[in-house]
């Protein structure tokens, strides 16, 4: 078999979401949008359903319509871009709560779907999505005979617990609110961490479930083996891959694996990632290619079968910082033809 293995852990993410549950006096819910984060919504949003989670959210009525299918009735679907044109049969039909984020989403709203549940999405200081402070003060009382059933915002900066954005932004949030007998929800994995002040009556945990940062303390979710190809001896002042990268300085003996950045494995990363055989580090050499990478296996004594990528050794974080970016992008690159296999659940 020549396609890596990538191991997902379902115990470890309904794990995350009970300690996150635990933090805050409040309806824990669950973000799965991008097929949970890359993972697979279909393994996924059961496992969470079953640890209790009974509120979820997604980017687009497209995914809460295949969500509704998985987890049949039951379950409130949460739909981050509101309700866009096009979208009203998708919410009517799997019931779906779409996030008003503007008075133009609120008239089509009202009019497509009169009794129809919704959300109020309102911009805190992010600008991004929601109705800021002036708009939302000219619809509030008629949104409200609306009967709107959740009104969030988003936390530009929750990552970072001592920048000043966080506390704006709760000040923004709960002048906006201030008055609405409706639950709340400004909270996201960092939200959670920033403590009671932040959790009002509902947090929406999205990365921390999968073992990301800034829950330092999540539990790993996702493990990565990549099956070796061939292994040869490189003689010193041989060269590795496209463009002469890499230039031998001593005899090597080298393991050809199976993955590329056509697989999520991100070619700035190479420079800085080793594999692992057991305990062994096994460094990159060359560029990572498309389906190929190349690693330095000189300290083996046996040539491997396969090669560690994510695992005990290295985090979807440690990954993200050896590729200049962060570790939702590693996950939800993570490509189709790694065959998966789920842990528990």
């Amino acid at each position: 078999m020549a396609t890596g293995t990538l191991t997902i852990d379902l115990d470890a993410i309904r794990g995350n979401w009970r300690a996150l549950a635990g933090m805050a006096r409040a309806e824990t819910a669950a973000v799965v949008k991008a097929d949970a984060y890359g993972l697979g919504l279909g393994q996924v949003a059961p496992a969470l359903a079953a640890e209790g989670a009974r509120s979820f959210f997604v980017a687009v009525a497209e995914e809460g319509a295949e969500l509704r299918q998985i987890l049949g009735p039951g379950p409130a679907i949460h739909v981050f871009s509101g309700h866009m044109a096009g979208d009203t049969r998708l919410i009517a039909e799997n019931g779906l709560v779409p996030m008003i984020n503007s008075i133009d989403q609120m008239i089509r709203h009202v009019e497509a779907l009169p009794g129809h549940p919704f959300g109020l999405q309102l911009d805190s200081g992010m600008n991004r999505l929601g109705m800021e402070p002036g708009e939302w003060s000219a619809v509030r009382e008629i949104a409200l005979t609306q009967a709107p059933v959740l009104a969030m915002s988003h936390l530009a900066c929750a990552d970072e617990p001592d920048h000043d954005m966080n506390a704006r932004q709760l000040a923004a949030f709960a002048e906006m609110t201030a008055g609405l007998e409706i639950p709340r929800c400004l909270a996201n994995t960092g939200g959670v961490l920033l403590g009671p002040d932040y959790h009002f009556e509902m947090t929406r945990p999205g990365i921390g479930l999968y073992g990301g940062l800034p829950y330092v303390d999540a539990r790993p979710v996702v493990a990565l083996d990549l099956p070796v190809i061939q292994c040869r001896n490189l003689a010193a002042g041989e060269t590795v891959g496209y463009g002469c990268d890499f230039t031998a300085d001593r005899p090597m003996r080298l393991a050809t694996v199976s993955a590329g950045y056509a697989d999520g494995v991100i070619r700035a990363m190479g420079p800085r990632t080793d594999l692992f055989a057991g305990e062994t580090r096994c460094p990159m050499r060359g560029r990572i290619s498309m389906d190929l990478i190349v690693a330095d296996i000189s300290a083996l004594e046996e040539d491997p079968d396969s090669l560690e990528l994510l695992g005990r050794h290295q985090s979807i974080d440690t990954l993200a910082d050896n590729a200049g970016t962060i570790g939702y992008e590693i996950l939800t690159a993570l490509g189709d033809r790694y065959v998966r296999r789920y842990r528990g659940g």
